[in-house]
């Protein structure tokens, strides 16, 4: 039998954790490196997340890196470029990083409403048993 109450909560922390990607990718979108794995100064790496469903009808959220993680970026000025002028630069696109963000507040609030309905539904339950012992 599915739980209600462990299907939300398993939907809370897939939102959070897919904010949180989100929050980390967009605070560190400008944090680029050298395009010499060699050198010590690496680009952020950007991270994306996957969700999967679980047998007990929740869901499971993973944090994985973002394929490719690094983009080229012409900054001639930078002290991590190469001779060409280009460096690596985190594989982060502001827009969509926005939108999952806003997706995962309204998954947020609505697997929290679902956890209240459900925590509502189990109180009047057990008074209705109460009652009737």
């Amino acid at each position: 039998m599915i739980n209600p109450l462990s299907t939300s909560l398993s939907g809370l922390m897939a939102a959070s954790k897919k904010a949180s990607v989100a929050a980390e990718n967009i605070a560190n979108s400008d944090v680029t490196g050298a395009t010499d794995p060699a050198n010590s100064r690496q680009a952020y790496a950007a991270k994306t997340t996957q969700t999967v469903t679980t047998a007990g009808g929740g869901v499971n959220t993973v944090i994985l890196n973002r394929t490719p993680a690094f983009i080229p970026s012409y900054e001639p000025d930078s002290p991590f470029a190469d001779g060409n002028g280009l460096v690596n630069a985190p594989n982060v696109n502001l827009d969509e990083e926005l939108i999952t963000t806003k997706m995962a507040e309204n998954s947020y609030k609505a697997n929290l409403t679902a956890l209240k309905a459900g925590l509502e539904m189990q109180d009047t339950l057990q008074k209705a048993l109460d009652t009737k012992s």
